[in-house]
């Protein structure tokens, strides 16, 4: 299928969007004791149904706020699962980067979605930084030898420097199969171990983009330095922890929510996360060419209902919705669906086939397990992490579960899908698990079952 909608046309369309000034020389008195503010995004995952909005919404951040701005991307900007931004190859995604490259410098830190739409990592970041975005990476390319970008950046607010770290996640099996052999990416903690110190000294505000996920990140937490501010991503949470005057952010995915970081020019910093409303009104520029590219890219099909959700669902009851149809279909006590293989929640009405794959991004076999009470027990100790309220509650990936009020029993049946029982150690916590298949029905397929 051929791409009518050209880059050049795009950028036209936002034409208004690119010529917003970056209000950074004429900043009223009353703002001198802010230095500025920095605005967070992490895991987009090509989700249109809220770019647009979120760009009006970061347009308005920066133009109601005369301080200088700084924007960071803690990674995954696209997303394979999408469609229409593969046969698009990204032109929403990169017309959205370009705007936003134009609001206040912007870095990108690479996640492992980032060679999604075209495998080759080196011409990604090529792209970027044509369009004026720096680009931050500790992954070495293997043919050359060479890091793909340099692994930090000056950057300042006003008068105060700022400089900013990347790290990657060494999950090699998150990243795209074709783009793998190209990579050597360091474990991060020791990499930060190693690194960190030297690459943050001096008299800077020092901000690490960790794209490696809770566990480790709480290793290299005690690694910082008093005022760091720590940037976390891949794991699809929103929290915010303080620890002495550090700042560590999640600020969710799918273009849900954005964090905002004001730095006092004594390199303070307060943090407000905004979620991105469905009732703002949206960029229409970028609106306009979200609504043509889908109509050229999806088929009658795609579009077509495959299922009705009775009422609209956040993430985290979706999840539940997923695991306990898991659990009918698996003929099982209690289900279980790893977080990061759901993209959006279900909405309310008519479910489409292109907006079903951005809730359940990934198919998967049935894998089922029995345990006795206790082991049940110690695992729904770690599930439904949306509730926990502490950093030391959190296991980065995990699992939501459902039904959770069972009956007492002697041996309890678990379902969950292939990719969660093949890494146990990281979802349930443990590696005595023993699956065997279960009935041959992929979890897409039960879940639209469940829809209809």
């Amino acid at each position: 299928m051929t791409n009518t909608i050209t880059r050049r046309l795009a950028l036209q369309l936002l034409g208004s969007a690119a010529a917003l000034p970056f209000i950074a020389s004429a900043i009223p008195a009353v703002a001198q004791e802010t230095a500025g503010r920095i605005i967070v995004l992490s895991d987009l995952h090509s989700a249109y149904e809220r770019t647009a909005e979120l760009l009006a919404m970061l347009e308005s951040e920066v133009a109601s706020n005369p301080v200088p701005h700084i924007i960071l991307i803690n990674g995954d900007v696209f997303e394979l699962g999408n469609v229409v931004a593969v046969r698009s190859a990204g032109i929403i995604d990169w017309t959205f980067l370009e705007a936003v490259a134009a609001l206040a410098p912007t870095v990108l830190n690479i996640g492992n979605h980032e060679p999604d739409l075209d495998s080759n990592l080196a011409n990604v970041i090529a792209q970027a930084e044509e369009i004026g975005i720096t680009v931050v990476s500790n992954i070495t390319d293997t043919r050359t030898g060479a890091l793909y970008a340099s692994t930090d950046t000056d950057l300042a607010l006003g008068d105060l420097p700022v400089r900013v770290v990347g790290i990657a996640t060494d999950k090699l099996t998150t990243y795209p199969k074709d783009s793998r052999e190209a990579l050597t990416i360091p474990e991060p903690v020791g990499w930060a171990t190693e690194n960190l110190a030297g690459l943050l000294e001096g008299d800077v505000l020092p901000v690490v983009l960790s794209h490696a996920g809770v566990v480790a990140d709480r290793a290299i937490l005690p690694l910082l330095a008093d005022g760091t501010l720590l940037v976390g991503g891949h794991d699809h949470l929103t929290f915010t922890h303080d620890e002495g005057k550090t700042r560590y952010v999640h600020t969710g995915s799918w273009s849900s929510t954005y964090t905002v970081v004001t730095v006092g020019a004594d390199k303070s910093m307060t943090v407000e996360q905004s979620p991105v409303r469905g009732d703002v009104a949206a960029n229409e520029a970028l609106a306009t060419l979200i609504a043509d590219t889908l109509a050229e890219h999806l088929t009658t099909e795609e579009l077509a209902a495959i299922g009705t959700s009775p009422e609209a669902m956040t993430l985290a009851q979706t999840g539940r919705f997923v695991a306990e149809s898991m659990a009918a279909a698996g003929e099982g006590d209690i289900g279980f669906i790893g977080h990061t293989t759901l993209g959006n929640g279900l909405p309310q009405g008519d479910v489409s086939k292109y907006t079903f794959d951005s809730v359940v991004r990934f198919d998967g076999k049935l894998m089922v397990a029995d345990v006795d009470a206790k082991t049940l027990a110690e695992i729904l100790a770690v599930v439904n992490q949306d509730e926990a309220q502490t950093l030391e509650q959190r296991t980065g990936d995990f699992l939501y579960a459902a039904p959770t009020g069972l009956p007492t029993k002697d041996v309890y049946r678990l379902v969950t899908n292939d990719w969660s029982a093949t890494n146990q150690k990281s979802y349930f916590g443990r590696e005595d698990l023993v699956f065997t298949p279960g009935p041959e029905v992929g979890l897409k397929a039960l879940v639209v079952a469940a829809l209809k």
